[in-house]
């Protein structure tokens, strides 16, 4: 009785991480995939009225499907201990990078952008810091897009796609000490660039699509040959 129990909870966590997640990371392609795109080609009137009524109500449900994915993902992780394997361990990371830039880079800098946005629709001047605000939310969204290809990757393949990867980190067998340090590094490089750097050739969406799958392939690379 303990036992189906304590699976009962694990379940429990897992469906509300599918939930939340789903929510979370359906918005994030929201964001880039439909609405940046729209707003390129639309009207002033049209934007400033969405960014004002629109752009609020989706950013609530987008953080607050971030923070209970995470904070549920942290719960399983407590109950999978003794099974986590490579692969989780790295949609585990990049899911918390993607995390914590939303509400350390995205929502801080959106609240300026749609305070600006009001501001003006009142009758006032546009923020002077809104414009900068605007792209550094811009390039950790393009980001977390860029990390959400890879992280679904590896968070199905801890269950679904056998390899090294797949053996639980606990295991002698597991991922080379090398296939660690440079999988770090990779990672750490793209997440310093969604701080400091440049959209590149994540700016389009094809562009983005196109950088997630060649890291997806870079990274499992990285772990079965190294």
């Amino acid at each position: 009785m303990e036992l189906e129990f304590e699976n009962l909870i694990s379940y429990l966590f897992r469906w509300i991480h599918f939930f939340a997640g789903v929510a979370w990371i359906g918005l994030l392609y929201y964001f880039n995939f439909v609405q940046t795109e729209y707003f390129k080609e639309t009207d002033a009137a049209a934007k400033s009225s969405a960014i004002s009524k629109l752009v609020p109500r989706a950013l609530w449900w987008f953080r607050w499907g971030a923070m209970f994915t995470f904070l549920s993902g942290l719960a399983l992780a407590g109950y999978m201990a003794s099974a986590i394997n490579y692969y989780i361990v790295v949609g585990m990371l990049l899911g918390t990078l993607m995390f914590l830039n939303v509400w350390l880079i995205i929502w801080p800098n959106q609240q300026i952008v749609i305070a600006s946005n009001n501001q003006v629709i009142g009758g006032g001047e546009p923020m002077p810091e809104a414009v900068g605000s605007l792209g550094k939310a811009g390039l950790a969204s393009r980001t977390n897009t860029l990390f959400s290809i890879p992280m679904l990757f590896f968070m199905g393949a801890s269950a679904h796609l056998n390899g090294i990867g797949r053996i639980p980190i606990t295991s002698e067998a597991s991922a080379s000490l090398l296939a660690i340090i440079l999988t770090l590094l990779v990672i750490a490089a793209l997440e310093l660039n969604a701080i400091k750097g440049k959209t590149g050739p994540m700016t389009s969406v094809t562009g983005v699509v196109h950088c997630g799958i060649g890291l997806t392939a870079a990274l499992l690379i990285i772990i079965q040959f190294l």
